[in-house]
């Protein structure tokens, strides 16, 4: 199994040599060869198993077959994604692997000026990846044109639906031509996601290369009980203990984020928090400074668990888990990417015992427990409610795509508010 046997042109081929990659993963494999035949596609695969790459390199290669010339460049491939990371990812991907290509891509989302984007846009582009209300916004002072798009991307796109954007996407369609080709990538499936695909796809291959929801085998997932007021001192005393250097840790809301940081500095340890409410710059800033080593912690909320994509990340902790099982898949699976080891630590008090079992229940699986000495819960304790992080209400809703406009802070705003390592070789 190489990528010599999926039909890609010399230049993309020099683009994935140059990258260190032989192999692809099982999702490129099968989802290569199938969109280069122009089939629309459902496909689904364990985070981190390479499904950016999956859609990015035939996407590049429908384009560079059927070039236009020299003259005016409409946009001709569209990628959604649902947050400014994962936006800025996809981005840093096909410029990677079309970096010998006659084609041009621009990436624009909210959180910072629109007027540098105008200014690309103008000048033309063949791959425009995109946040849904950042690219209302330019649709909406017409300085992008749509009506040319041939290949539609929704990546990650149960998250789109999640945060409440269903309006939006269905807003970008109708600006688009109804012939095009579809490829909806997504880690999780749900009834809205399968309601989505009907309505948007046109016979599509369904592609799945692990069971629905699942985990990759290469994650070590733990749980440690502790009481909630003691989670804090015990993930610093094991950071500190094991000597763990890059920790991403995950929070259920952004005050909590910064909270826990502030905490974690006062211990000793270096650490930034990244959320929605943090400017684009502040963001970029922090995941640079952890992905050099200069910050050991990362807290970040749930906007973080798509698109941080971290060679080699060791360790992954759920300081509070998520109010939607999904969510756990995506946080853990920052961990573990392209057949690395990873650890994913979950600090479980009594009151998320409910959230717990409905993780256990999407994974078909209990996850193994471990108490550390000294920090064994206190059976008096008594549960209480667990507050959403997402929407304000209690945990354990079952339609959090209903929480519609709370998601927007995650790298948009409102419509009516905008004016404007060494790798293996096998790709990640």
């Amino acid at each position: 199994m190489s990528f010599e046997s999926l039909g890609l042109s010399a230049e993309i081929m020099r683009a994935v040599t140059e990258q260190g990659y032989s192999e692809p993963t099982p999702i490129q494999f099968q989802a290569i060869p199938v969109i280069l035949q122009g089939k629309d596609v459902l496909a689904g695969a364990q985070t981190g198993t390479g499904k950016t790459a999956g859609f990015t390199l035939p996407l590049l290669e429908l384009l560079l077959k059927h070039a236009q010339g020299k003259g005016r460049r409409p946009v001709r491939a569209l990628v959604l994604t649902p947050t400014r990371e994962l936006a800025a990812q996809v981005g840093e991907s096909i410029e990677t692997y079309g970096r010998h290509l006659p084609l041009r891509s621009t990436v624009i989302f909210g959180g910072v000026k629109i007027n540098p984007q105008i200014q690309k846009l103008r000048h033309g582009v063949d791959v425009l990846v995109a946040t849904p209300g950042r690219l209302l916004d330019h649709a909406q002072q017409k300085t992008v044109d749509l009506s040319h798009v041939e290949i539609l991307v929704l990546d990650e796109a149960d998250r789109m639906l999640d945060m409440g954007f269903i309006h939006d996407i269905r807003r970008v369609l109708k600006l688009m031509p109804r012939e095009r080709q579809n490829l909806l990538f997504s880690a999780t499936y749900s009834n809205k996601i399968k309601q989505l695909a009907n309505d948007l796809l046109n016979n599509p291959e369904l592609i799945e290369v692990a069971r629905q929801n699942t985990t990759a085998e290469t994650v070590d997932q733990v749980i440690y009980p502790v009481d909630k007021k003691r989670k804090r001192e015990l993930l610093s005393h094991m950071i500190g203990s094991k000597n763990w250097r890059q920790v991403l840790v995950f929070t259920r809301t952004k005050h909590g984020a910064n909270r826990l940081a502030k905490q974690l500095e006062k211990d000793g340890l270096t650490a930034s928090a990244i959320h929605g409410n943090k400017s684009q710059g502040a963001r970029t800033r922090a995941l640079a400074g952890f992905k050099r080593g200069d910050v050991r912690v990362l807290v970040a909320t749930d906007i973080a668990a798509r698109g941080l994509d971290i060679d080699q990340l060791p360790h992954v902790v759920n300081f509070e888990l998520p109010n939607v099982p999904e969510d756990y898949v995506h946080r853990i699976g920052r961990t573990g990417r392209a057949g690395n080891e990873g650890e994913a630590a979950s600090l479980v008090c009594v009151d998320e015992h409910g959230l717990l079992r409905d993780i256990e229940r999407l994974l078909k699986r209990e996850i193994s427990k471990k108490v550390i000495p000294g920090y064994e819960v206190d059976p008096s304790i008594k549960a209480e409610p667990v507050k959403s992080g997402r929407g304000g209400g209690k945990a354990g809703r079952k339609h959090p795509g209903k929480r519609a406009n709370r998601g927007r802070g995650r790298g948009q705003t409102s419509a009516s508010k905008r004016g404007s390592r060494s790798r293996p070789n096998r790709m990640s």
